[in-house]
């Protein structure tokens, strides 16, 4: 396996790649751990759309190998050609082996796989792990990576944020468990929201600090000076951490915390109680095109409302199905599905960025609002 020192040169090369940090995968996987400890156990586990050569998830698995039980690691990479770097260079991991091929080392994508003790010391580790070029150039749609997905028991990645709803469709058209990281705009792709609401799919047990998770991402392509806030982007251990909001871990697998109820605070004569200042005391405001209240946080779901609430995306984060069901997404045709009625056109005028299918209320000062990206959920009995 190569180190760090060996990849060097090629990851100045890497313009279009953004990398998971160990720590956080290590945070996320050790919760489905405490759930359940056997979770891995005798499972094949696909890393695809990964650089199998310094990708942190490819080290964090294989390090971690015996521990989990595995019984087989495959972890795939997009060919470079592809991903069209201009001044690539291929690493001394790859020239110095006797399987390198310069041709092939631009337009074919690399497997790296785990699954036997090839250095005979009685372990499964890092050590072990064996890499051989792919026939095609690793993209997770072509027959080639198909046929590694419906193998694996697990998927785990991070996907490109641009492909999540293909990737998506790959991962749930066959069936298979999985661990990937995408934005949380996601929740309400057509392709998502169904698996969400049906309790099929929900979001991971660790949620990245104020919903932004700092990448391993290539300096080069990064002008501080053209930064707005330079505690975006900065060095730590000689890696370069890049700001990227609204991130979230989606997964089919179960940890605790998706079973934590969450606290509620009592609706009285129609008061929110809220930490945040901006709410905090005013009253809830009932939907001009649909029956339900508007919750602007989820800290003000009131306990003693039985109705329909509408609240933000970030609810995800502490939804527990024992306690809420998630009745449907109000955007766009979604929400026109639901029953929302349009609004009156002569609003237009008074908030120009009203739109049939989303949810709007009259604010104090009689002008029309259209709260951003609301799920409409009820609490059960």
């Amino acid at each position: 396996m190569a180190n760090n020192s060996n990849l060097g040169a090629a990851k100045a090369a890497k313009n279009d790649e953004f990398y998971t940090q160990y720590a956080d995968i290590q945070k996320e996987i050790n919760a489905y751990l405490e759930y359940n400890p056997d979770v891995f156990r005798g499972k094949t586990v696909l890393l695809p759309c990964d650089d199998p050569e310094w990708s942190n998830f490819t080290k964090f698995f294989a390090q971690n190998f015996e521990a989990y039980g595995l019984k087989k690691l495959i972890s795939t990479s997009y060919a470079v050609e592809s991903k069209r770097i201009k001044d690539w260079q291929p690493t001394l991991f790859e020239t110095e082996s006797p399987y390198y091929d310069a041709d092939k080392s631009r337009t074919n994508g690399k497997i790296f796989i785990l699954d036997e003790d090839i250095n005979g010391d009685g372990r499964f580790n890092i050590n072990d792990l064996q890499w051989s070029y792919l026939n095609g150039d690793g993209d997770f749609r072509s027959d080639e990576v198909k046929t590694l997905r419906d193998e694996a028991d697990i998927i785990i990645t991070n996907p490109p944020f641009s492909l999540f709803r293909d990737f998506f469709t790959w991962i749930m058209e066959a069936g298979k468990q999985f661990v990937i990281i995408g934005n949380i705009n996601a929740v309400s792709y057509k392709e998502v929201f169904p698996y969400i609401k049906e309790g099929k799919v929900w979001l991971g047990s660790s949620y990245f600090n104020g919903g932004a998770a700092f990448f391993i991402a290539d300096a080069t392509q990064y002008d501080p000076n053209k930064m707005s806030n330079q505690k975006n982007a900065y060095f730590q251990d000689g890696q370069f951490l890049w700001r990227v909001n609204g991130v979230r871990w989606y997964t089919n697998i179960d940890h605790g915390r998706r079973h934590e109820s969450l606290p509620l605070m009592t609706m009285e004569d129609n008061i929110i109680y809220s930490k945040h200042k901006e709410v905090k005391g005013k009253q809830y405001k009932h939907y001009e095109n649909f029956d339900a209240i508007e919750v602007p946080f989820y800290d003000a779901i009131p306990i003693d409302y039985e109705g329909l609430m509408g609240v933000p995306r970030s609810f995800l984060d502490k939804y527990c199905p024992e306690q809420f069901e998630i009745v449907g997404c109000a955007e766009g045709d979604s929400g026109k599905e639901l029953g929302l009625k349009p609004y009156p056109r002569e609003l237009k005028k008074l908030n120009p960025s009203l739109r049939d299918g989303q949810l709007y209320y009259i604010d104090e000062n009689g002008i029309p609002q259209k709260p951003y990206a609301r799920i409409l959920i009820r609490k059960k009995q």
